[in-house]
């Protein structure tokens, strides 16, 4: 009887482990069947690379990793950045145009607007060796703009006072308990003009722009397709397979392979813009629009 134990404890076992465990083992199942690639297609090794660049631009770490690592990485002959974003803060929009600055000296790299490339997102894309917009996408909006509320009406209302202590004259800038002093508009107005005159410095180098024309192409003037290509903010109009296209021709690949987007990664993504526009919405920043 203890041979015949001994026998089949390995069987009882597993038995006793998969009894145990089942619902984790499910959800690892799920998991495997959600996320597990599928196909051998997905196997192979893509020879050009999508990354995208979706929503409100707060958080740039992982797009800007993304395009640091397709510039090392040698498999790679070209990059194709969908956008499609209505702006966003102004740091976080520079490291992702200094990024695509960056790539282009390595390989080819086309842009392309499916939806809106305005502001903060028009401001990522302008280093790139083509922009290729949808018909109907909205362009332009090259912008500063610092907004906040004024409080003072409801806090008095409910009988709410605010008390600070501070050093430097300039230091309760922006805050919300009340009407903003004329000093205190004009420091910040330095600050969105001096914005201003870098961003539209870098759009009219990037894009072979006179600066003596900004108030054409920039002065926050928002623009059709059409019209965008017409004072050169765009090179040209098209949709998806146009700039897969225009890719494919600028990195000489004779058979392209291009990533697919991680399923869990794209919901991610969703749910981090959905933040993002719920903290810029309770938390006012410096943006461009």
């Amino acid at each position: 009887m203890q041979f015949i134990k001994k026998l089949f404890s390995p069987i009882t076992v597993t038995m006793g482990y998969i009894q145990n465990h089942f619902k984790a083992m499910v959800f690892v199942l799920i998991l495997f069947l959600i996320f597990a690639p599928a196909s051998e297609k997905d196997f192979t090794l893509n020879n050009l690379q999508q990354i995208f660049l979706v929503g409100p631009i707060m958080e740039v770490t992982e797009v800007v990793e993304q395009i640091d690592e397709a510039a090392k990485n040698d498999k790679i002959k070209g990059v194709l950045l969908v956008v499609d974003s209505p702006g966003g803060a102004v740091a976080p929009s520079i490291e992702v145009a200094y990024a695509i600055k960056r790539l282009k000296t390595k390989k080819p790299v086309v842009v392309y607007a499916k939806g809106t490339l305005a502001s903060g997102s028009y401001y990522a894309s302008i280093w790139a060796d083509q922009i290729i917009v949808n018909p109907g996408s909205m362009v332009g909006s090259i912008g500063v703009i610092m907004e906040g509320a004024d409080l003072s009406g409801i806090m008095s209302k409910f009988g709410v006072k605010t008390q600070t202590v501070q050093a430097g004259k300039y230091k309760k800038i922006g805050t919300p308990d009340r009407a903003w002093t004329e000093y205190e508009i004009n420091e910040l107005n330095k600050v969105i003009q001096g914005t201003y005159d870098m961003f539209t410095s870098d759009v009219a180098t990037a894009r072979g722009l006179d600066i003596k024309n900004r108030d054409i192409f920039a002065n926050a003037h928002i623009f059709t397709a059409s019209q965008a290509k017409d004072v050169g903010l765009v090179d040209s109009l098209g949709v998806s397979y146009d700039a897969k296209a225009k890719l494919i021709e600028l990195s000489k690949v004779i058979h392209p392979v291009w990533n697919e987007e991680d399923k869990f990664d794209k919901l991610m993504k969703k749910l981090s813009a959905t933040t993002a526009v719920t903290l810029n919405t309770y938390f006012p920043n410096l943006v461009l629009k």
